[in-house]
């Protein structure tokens, strides 16, 4: 019972359009109608500016941390917490207030290792900010991120975590699809801040 429940709380807080509810909110603007549609933190750095996106993007990770964590505190749920986040990981995708069309996952992917594994979280971090110095592109930087979070998940020993890291990578992987098109015909937008 404790479980369903638990998976519940998980899908409802990724369910959350932080991205949404920031551009309305705010700037009185709906995202979806901007950019590239998507409810996640890097269309709204790309169409409100880098206030907004990072209030998104730190809303994101939280949901998908906050999610593990119900897994976590709540003594009657016995599965694995992580999977608690990935219920947040889909309610992002495929969000109930926002007409189950979401982001791509990244940001509350991360938010799901940060609460059960901290150190991987900034190793995803770390690889995340290193490619999108060397590339510029966004979408290459989360994908180059997963895979190298899997790597040192691989590290640690943990088969669940090695499991829902590489799950979670070819999630996005998959989210991304349209952007690693871009990228090969060399139409995909690059950042330029950094």
């Amino acid at each position: 019972m404790w479980n369903v429940i638990c998976l519940l709380i998980g899908y409802i807080l990724g369910s959350i359009p932080f991205a949404l509810i920031v551009g309305k909110v705010g700037f009185n603007i709906d995202v979806r109608q901007h950019g590239s549609g998507n409810l996640g933190a890097t269309n709204v750095f790309r169409t409100l500016g880098v206030k907004a996106g990072s209030i998104v993007l730190i809303a994101d990770i939280l949901k998908g941390a906050a999610a593990t964590w119900v897994g976590m505190a709540i003594i009657g749920a016995t599965w694995h917490p992580l999977l608690f986040g990935c219920a947040a990981v889909l309610g992002h995708v495929f969000p109930l207030f926002a007409r189950f069309k979401g982001g791509k996952a990244v940001a509350t992917s991360a938010g799901v290792l940060l609460a059960f594994a901290p150190v991987l979280f900034v190793v995803i971090i770390a690889s995340f900010l290193l490619t999108l110095y060397l590339s510029k592109y966004v979408s290459l930087s989360s994908m180059v991120a997963g895979i190298v979070g899997t790597v040192f998940a691989i590290t640690t020993g943990n088969l669940i975590l090695v499991f829902v890291t590489l799950g979670l990578t070819l999630f996005v992987v998959l989210r991304h699809l349209a952007n690693i098109k871009r990228i090969v015909n060399k139409t995909e937008p690059k950042i330029k801040w950094m």
